[in-house]
């Protein structure tokens, strides 16, 4: 099978594709576009999530760059995407690679690409490292390109062409400059939050007075969870501490700690278009910092609404983090994100992370003096209802193609609403009046991806059933 990168780069099954040979083979192809870099003689950073064999996977990496002529920064045990993007920035890297496969299930594994201003890689690199990939695998299919052995790990750390050093400090100490902890502090909020067994494990407590935590241990198979994915359907545990009544306000961070779930003081999962609009305004309105908005095509048209009202330069994307992050390099954006749950701001790194914009959200509410659940209604007195679901459905590759071939072909209604117009920024989006639908294939699973917004609960649920009966 061939190594294919999606959104953000390679992701497969352990073992099956995922193989020390095929890492090796990856490896190799990005060391060769990294050693082209302005900053290639200062080195790379790497680092590994809480996967099953990541550290080994990172160590392996780590090898084949030093093989390659490349000094490596290596990170010390656990890392998040956050702190090896921001390691890449601070050190003046040409870049960083992080072995993870976020929020995906236990089996996967994966090989994210890191730039050297601190966020994912532009989708050009991406598709360069993509095509020396496809170039040395198709060498050694024919058999003319060998598996190397490579210098063991002690050997280069010893000759310090490897350097380990602590990721996880060097994030701590940065975010405390950058989030008001002390206002924070004051406003005696008591915290539960879920790293999901994933890279935020052992990290909250480091910022956090008053913080409790589930599935704070190392767990590679992710004990109870069926995957680390920040959503409502995951979090049953986060939801029922908070219904408890005994916090102020749950967190949940992702398999690789750059995506955010948020469930407020009364259990109630906050989805990730609302936290946007939360941290959109009160970076305007109370941070009074001035720029644009970036956003995905499947965001809140809350979003637009707030950017028309205040004269706010929008800019909208396919879905995919990179994509923002490139805009955030060139653009002065203020605010930038997608709906999964992973957005960036003009205060930070031009890279998704959790745990520093779960911690914004607690400065927000700290300094406005209002709980999540209260800023969150407001919204719908500023903007109106806007209800949000999603469904991931796996399926054939034939029904994927013919569902995808009708909505090519065009719509004129969503069960009983009139399609007024259409997008094909990424994948099909159908717009109704006061609502859309997004399909889209997914970019890191073998799914369809059904998204939408209306002013009601039921007619969200209707768009998505009209989406699924379109094959």
């Amino acid at each position: 099978m061939a190594i294919l990168f999606g959104t953000d780069g390679w992701r497969a099954i352990i073992a099956e594709d995922f193989t020390f040979a095929n890492l090796e083979l990856v490896a190799r192809a990005a060391a060769q576009f990294y050693r082209k870099h302005p900053n290639a003689g200062n080195g790379i950073v790497v680092g590994g999530d809480a996967r099953f064999l990541s550290s080994r996977f990172a160590a392996t990496v780590a090898r084949v760059f030093a093989a390659e002529g490349m000094a490596v920064w290596l990170a010390d045990g656990i890392a998040s995407t956050p702190q090896i993007s921001l390691a890449a920035k601070q050190k003046k890297l040409s870049g960083g690679v992080i072995i993870t496969a976020s929020h995906n299930p236990a089996e996967y594994n994966g090989f994210k690409l890191k730039a050297d201003y601190g966020g994912p890689s532009a989708p050009e690199d991406i598709a360069k490292v993509q095509a020396s990939v496809t170039k040395l695998e198709t060498a050694r299919d024919a058999g003319s390109l060998r598996r190397r052995a490579l210098p063991e790990l002690a050997d280069l750390v010893k000759a310090r062409k490897v350097k380990r050093f602590d990721a996880k400090a060097r994030y701590v100490e940065y975010v405390k400059k950058k989030i008001d902890l002390d206002l924070i502090a004051r406003a005696n909020f008591r915290v539960l939050y879920d790293p999901m067994h994933g890279s935020g494990i052992n990290t909250m407590d480091q910022l956090l007075p008053n913080v409790d935590q589930l599935h704070n241990s190392f767990n590679p198979a992710f004990g109870d969870l069926d995957h680390p994915e920040p959503l409502g359907e995951y979090l049953p545990g986060l939801i029922n501490g908070m219904r408890s009544g005994n916090y102020s306000i749950g967190m949940a961070t992702d398999g690789d700690a750059d995506r955010l779930g948020m469930v407020d003081e009364e259990g109630n999962f906050i989805d990730s278009h609302r936290v946007f609009v939360l941290l959109m305004k009160y970076l305007y309105e109370d941070r009074r910092l001035k720029g644009s908005v970036a956003k995905t095509i499947s965001l809140t048209t809350m979003i637009n609404t707030y950017c028309s009202r205040h004269g706010i330069t929008m800019h909208e994307t396919p879905v995919g983090f990179k994509y923002i992050a490139r805009l955030m390099t060139t653009e002065k954006v203020v605010i930038g994100g997608e709906e999964s749950g992973g957005l960036g701001t003009a205060l930070h790194i031009p890279e998704r992370d959790g745990i520093f914009n779960g911690l914004l959200v607690l400065e927000m509410m700290a300094h406005r003096g209002k709980t999540l659940g209260q800023l969150s209604r407001e919204l719908d007195d500023e903007f109106g209802p806007h209800r949000y679901s999603r469904r991931d459905v796996r399926m054939s590759v034939a029904q994927k193609n013919a569902i995808l071939k009708s909505a090519q072909r065009g719509i004129s209604k969503l069960g009983p609403y009139p399609v007024t117009a259409t997008s094909t920024l990424d994948g099909f989006k159908f717009f109704v009046e006061n609502g859309w639908l997004l399909i889209r294939a997914s970019g890191t699973e073998p799914l369809l991806r059904y998204y939408a917004e209306a002013d009601s609960e039921e007619k969200v649920g209707r768009l998505l059933d009209a989406g699924l009966k379109l094959a």
